[in-house]
């Protein structure tokens, strides 16, 4: 099955780029330079000294092995792709191709093709997470951390982020509740020790504390996610226990029924909602982040909108 292209696609945002199977790396389809276009837009040669790494680039790992076999490649059949980048000052910073520069570099080259684009951060940083997303280059953390700083920089909702990269609100606000993992556990989802479903069922419990006990013991027992579902279980009602001993009237039979029906209106709207109970009486709050969100959850609820 054809993966589906992310946002508006490397093609739009490079122009004129199309990508095809190669070892590690896409290849660029450029056409030639129609007369009198902008020299920015061929394919030229500069030293390898010039170009430095994008401060947006979102993937921080890079294999050694990997990068090894694509130096190999590139030792055989040179370049193939040329780098994308933007003037920076008197260089050259990278939007797409640091794993070529990277290889270049063990391979000693003097100079490598590139292709020089205008384009601001947020562009540069949309960019640098669609050609990774696309490729699945990142992992779980660094997505998560690419998001993060999409929204944080410039201000943007999930669903505007969500957008720019082609994935749905839900795709990145899960993926955004791996940043709220201690940072232990973060390095051990990066690395593959622990897995995203792991470390989604972890976050079910409340504290730190209570996450890296779940996560040692996940590792050292090679619990798979059912049993670690089981697990977590297990650690809530601990800790309802001690709560219950400090508050004998809580009413944790009660809690869990609230909290199971805020997780199905959540899973029914798509969206963050809260809960309050008491006695009899209480309150639902439904989020949204703008007119179109407010839009669709009135039309899941089956309520008319004509009036907004």
């Amino acid at each position: 099955m054809a993966k589906p292209v992310l946002g508006r696609g490397l093609g739009a945002l490079l122009g004129g780029v199309g990508t095809a199977s190669g070892p590690g790396e896409s290849v660029l389809q450029t056409p030639a330079p129609a007369a009198g276009s902008d020299a920015r837009e061929r394919v030229q040669r500069v030293p390898v000294a010039r170009v430095r790494p994008c401060a947006f680039q979102p993937r921080k790992d890079f294999a050694p092995e990997s990068l090894r076999e694509l130096a190999d490649s590139i030792k055989e059949q040179g370049i193939v792709q040329p780098l994308i980048v933007r003037a920076q000052g008197g260089n050259f910073e990278l939007i797409a191709g640091e794993r070529r520069w990277r290889a270049a570099q063990m391979l000693g080259l003097a100079e490598v093709p590139v292709i020089v684009r205008q384009a601001d951060d947020r562009a540069v940083l949309e960019l640098a997470l669609i050609e990774n997303l696309q490729r699945e280059n990142l992992n779980a953390i660094e997505e998560a951390q690419g998001y993060a700083q999409l929204i944080g920089q410039f201000q943007l909702t999930q669903e505007e982020a969500a957008a720019k990269v082609g994935r749905s609100r839900v795709v990145v606000a899960n993926a955004l509740r791996l940043l709220k993992l201690p940072p232990e556990l973060q390095a051990q989802v990066r690395d593959g020790r622990l897995s995203v479903g792991h470390a989604k069922v972890i976050l079910g419990l409340s504290s730190a504390d209570e996450q890296m006990l779940a996560a040692e013991r996940v590792l050292k027992k090679s619990l798979n996610v059912r049993q670690t579902e089981e697990l977590v279980s297990f650690l809530q009602n601990k800790a309802g226990e001690r709560t219950a001993k400090k508050t004998p009237a809580a009413p944790l039979f009660q809690e869990a029924h609230i909290a199971g029906l805020r997780d199905k209106l959540q899973e029914r709207f798509g969206t963050k909602v809260t809960v309050r109970y008491q006695k009899g009486k209480g309150v639902i709050e439904i989020k949204f982040f703008n007119d179109a969100d407010l839009e669709r959850i009135l039309n899941v609820a089956g309520v008319p909108s004509e009036s907004l």
